[in-house]
């Protein structure tokens, strides 16, 4: 693999290239099976509610030990590092970048298998200087320390002990950055368990350390146990990653062909990381706002802010699973160039995720106050903080569908602009494609700035509500510029037909917020009253989405009631009389 100045994508993806004296691959075969999917985003899923179950429950004890004051302030404002890295380098960028890359390399090893494999190019060609690069910004974010939380929270009553967490959180820069390398090289190749699993070794490893020196240590311990974390969610891949790169090694062809036929196959194009990294950083930078702005407020609201979004984000979470596991898909089919696929992949993924998300924002709206109750409401966490948490829950929540479409839409939109390319691509580069390389980073940039104009002009009234807002609105902002983007990106997504079926989705989730509302104020138990919303909610928005026609939603039920209705009719049509 060679570097050089990168090409552009043509308007057109090219069509999928076969080597001399074999035939052109198909554009993308006929791709796994529903099986296949199914399987996949079952594991994907348990695994992924047990890391959220585990974070969840770290969550709860960070609240017991230390409830919400300057304290846990601190250690937030240096959670900011693991927080900032992981979607840079586990969830978003690195995702973004990798599995576009490894789905390359590997359509690239169908079409010509005795060739030199290219992900073994692709491997050598990138670890060495990521493990560079990730070890130089661990040590600055450790010696920045300081620096960084000035800069973060000026505000803070104990910038002393926000310091110390800084600079034992930034050792999670390189394994996370390992992490997320390895995650999309697995996934790329459709192994889905590793990956999935390494949130539950991650909060696994932070539990232990905060069980056993939390009294010792304080908030230390926290910091500690994300260090530790981080260190485990690299060592669980390791071993699949080695024995899937052992797979394609050479020797499965002939010698003298490999020898005789040794080339390129890949180029690799570096300045393609910085529209991607812009982009994660700048929507990262809500949180960054966040704890700016909450620094000025009580003690207290940042921690108030946090424990808001961790509960909110799981409904997110949920939605986002499903793009998970068909990325991966998504970006074989563009590499192919098989661009009908990826649309109706997009498409579906697009109101899957809205349906997912929908419900579970209506369910947030509905029972905030007494999921928070149930979940935190003990020890140094009172009544106060639950009634300020879930204030900001359910502002929080009118911008969780934003937050689960830009998580679609970013996939296939970044998967055009792989960081490598085919090393006999003619493309080449043009102002207009390098412009729409950055519009993802300027669609957040200006989703950043509605969202600290509304926290500026809101705070002050409202306070955290304000901030939470300004969240919100910034958001959906971005979302609404992102879906237009993705359409001049070259992937013609039937508009009317999306805003159309999500359209349908508020509704029902509206109804079911309502009736949800109302049947969790019968009850002043908080277990109960969470019961009886969620239970209205889930009805409500069932029998809602079925009757406004919600493919999303529709399907699934008529599915649940044939699932229900038939071994009844095949057994009365087993009864003697034939009735």
């Amino acid at each position: 693999m060679s570097t050089d100045r990168p090409a552009a994508l043509a308007a057109p993806v090219p069509a999928p290239r076969g080597t001399p004296g074999r035939p052109p691959a198909a554009p993308s075969g006929p791709g796994p099976r529903r099986g296949f999917l199914a399987k996949a985003f079952g594991v994907t899923a348990v695994l992924s509610a047990a890391g959220s179950g585990l974070g969840l429950l770290r969550d709860l004890l960070l609240a017991r030990y230390f409830g919400a004051n300057q304290g846990t302030d601190a250690f937030l404002v240096a959670w900011t590092v693991p927080e900032t890295a992981a979607p840079l380098l586990i969830e978003d960028a690195m995702s973004f970048l990798m599995v576009p890359a490894f789905a390359l390399a590997l359509v690239l090893r169908e079409e010509d298998p005795d060739a030199p494999d290219p992900v073994r190019q692709l491997v050598h060609a990138t670890l060495p200087w990521l493990l560079l690069a990730l070890s130089g910004l661990a040590l600055a974010a450790a010696l920045g320390a300081p620096q960084l939380v000035g800069l973060l929270a000026p505000g803070l009553p104990d910038p002393g002990l926000a310091v110390t967490c800084t600079r034992i959180t930034a050792v999670t820069v390189l394994p996370f950055g390992v992490t997320g390398y390895l995650a999309a090289a697995l996934r790329a190749h459709h192994r889905f368990t590793a990956p999935a699993g390494i949130y539950v070794v991650y909060n696994l490893g932070i539990l232990a350390v905060l069980l056993v020196l939390h009294a010792h240590l304080g908030v230390r311990s926290a910091a500690l146990g994300v260090a530790a974390g981080s260190l485990l969610m690299a060592g669980l891949l390791v071993g699949p990653f080695l024995r899937r790169l052992r797979q394609g090694a050479p020797g499965t062809g002939t010698g003298t062909g490999r020898a005789r036929r040794a080339r390129k196959a890949l180029v690799l194009m570096p300045l393609t990381l910085l529209p991607v990294g812009a982009f994660t950083l700048t929507r990262q930078a809500q949180v960054f706002v966040e704890r700016y702005l909450g620094s000025a407020l009580p003690p207290g609201t940042i921690s108030h802010l946090n424990y808001a979004a961790k509960v909110s984000q799981l409904a997110m979470t949920a939605g986002i699973l499903i793009c998970t596991v068909t990325f991966p898909l998504v970006a074989r089919a563009l590499a192919a160039g098989d661009l009908a696929t990826a649309r109706e992949r997009v498409e579906k993924d697009l109101g899957q995720a809205a349906a997912v998300v929908l419900l579970g924002t209506a369910f947030l709206m509905a029972c905030a106050p007494s999921v928070v109750s149930l979940l935190f409401e003990r020890g140094a966490f009172g009544p106060r903080d639950t009634a300020a948490t879930a204030d900001v829950i359910r502002v929080y929540s009118f911008g969780l569908p934003a937050q689960a479409l830009i998580g679609v839409m970013i996939r296939p939109y970044f998967s055009l602009r792989p960081v490598v390319r085919r090393a006999d691509d003619p493309r080449t580069d043009d102002g207009r494609r390098r412009l729409l390389d950055w519009y993802p980073a300027g669609a957040m940039m200006l989703g950043l700035g509605v969202t600290v104009g509304t926290g500026l002009l809101a705070t002050p009234g409202f306070g955290a509500l304000g901030l939470a807002a300004g969240n919100a609105a910034g958001i959906t902002a971005t979302a609404a510029l992102l879906l237009r983007g993705l359409v001049l990106r070259g992937i013609p997504l039937r508009l009317h037909r999306v805003l159309g079926g999500h359209g349908r989705l508020v509704a029902a989730a509206a109804g079911a917020t309502v009736l949800g509302t109302a049947a969790a104020g019968l009850a002043a138990d908080p277990l109960v009253s969470t019961l009886l919303g969620g239970l209205t909610v889930a009805l409500a928005f069932a029998a809602l989405g079925t009757g406004l026609g919600a493919r999303e939603v529709r399907g699934p039920v008529l599915a649940a009631a044939r699932f229900l209705y038939s071994p009844t009719l095949a057994e009365e049509g087993k009864r003697p009389d034939g009735h």
